[in-house]
């Protein structure tokens, strides 16, 4: 029924919704000839070349996404959005990882000041800036900027195996490309204060990541489940977990648009942090981080 939905809409497609409509489908991805670019593969595929295939190729480092990748990826949409023979683009990854996040080693070394003057993350909205449909099809892992790649398409695909997440809390920071104002919904989504991942059917049966379903939970575990949910969060930078609520709220009475610059406003605040310094320091090196909740 979803898959049908998407191809139905996939024609019509004259602005961008706020969030896109996810399809979950069995997906398998091919090994087509390299292109032109270092960090992509950018073909055209379809009757008569008309649809404009791109294909995240950093496998070794599960497509994380470096600032090289990001920015010839905007460069092969722009291309095919100009192009008159392509009607619409498809975006994916390998069978392993759609995109595993951002590249970790290369914002680790980032303050605030080279995050704000650089305008960091600039060109990460630059598919919301493409006027013919982008498609993601998604395998495997999505997470955090991956996982804000895939939601700024119009359609997603998920393959069997796909887990979407926002893990950003475990490195003492925030989403900073979507990740909050993509997907505010009119109640609090546990995935903001927390790092689990969510397989497709996880969000192709309820349109969200929070933790319940229709019947709600058990009534003899309600509050375990509640106070579980706290030690979780407590378990997290205290200063990281406020950022977060800030721009879950701010994306609740915000339009889209400015909801997203106040978003990467406060990503960039998190790099004055001790504890995002600690957080990022802390994955490359293995280790569990210490927060000292400043």
């Amino acid at each position: 029924m979803l898959r049908q939905a998407a191809r139905k809409l996939a024609p019509s497609l004259s602005r961008r919704p706020s969030r896109p409509l996810l399809a979950v489908s069995h997906l398998s991805t091919s090994s087509p000839a390299r292109g032109e670019y270092e960090f992509i593969i950018s073909e055209k595929r379809g009757e008569g070349g008309c649809v404009g295939l791109v294909t995240l190729n950093r496998r070794k480092a599960l497509n994380a996404l470096c600032d090289g990748l990001m920015s010839e990826l905007r460069e092969a949409l722009a291309t095919f959005d100009s192009d008159p023979g392509v009607g619409a683009m498809v975006l994916t990854g390998s069978e392993k990882a759609f995109a595993a996040g951002a590249d970790i080693a290369e914002m680790q070394p980032l303050t605030f000041q080279s995050c704000y003057s650089q305008q960091f993350l600039g060109n990460w909205d630059a598919i919301s800036r493409i006027t013919k449909p982008v498609i993601a099809a998604v395998n495997g892992y999505a997470l955090g900027g991956g996982c804000e790649v895939a939601m700024v398409c119009d359609i997603i695909y998920a393959g069997e195996k796909a887990q979407f997440g926002q893990p950003e809390i475990a490195l003492g920071t925030l989403p900073g490309g979507g990740g909050h104002s993509e997907t505010h919904q009119s109640h609090r989504e546990e995935p903001r204060h927390g790092d689990d991942r969510h397989r497709r059917e996880d969000v192709g049966s309820r349109g969200t990541l929070a933790r319940t379903n229709q019947q709600g939970l058990p009534t003899e575990s309600l509050v375990d489940e509640a106070i579980q949910l706290g030690e979780r969060i407590s378990g997290f930078s205290k200063i990281a977990v406020a950022m977060c609520k800030e721009a879950v709220n701010a994306a609740e009475q915000l339009p889209l648009n400015e909801g997203l610059k106040y978003e990467k406003k406060l990503f960039y605040s998190s790099f004055a942090t001790d504890d995002r310094r600690e957080g990022m320091t802390a994955f490359l090196e293995k280790r569990t981080p210490q927060w000292a909740d400043c």
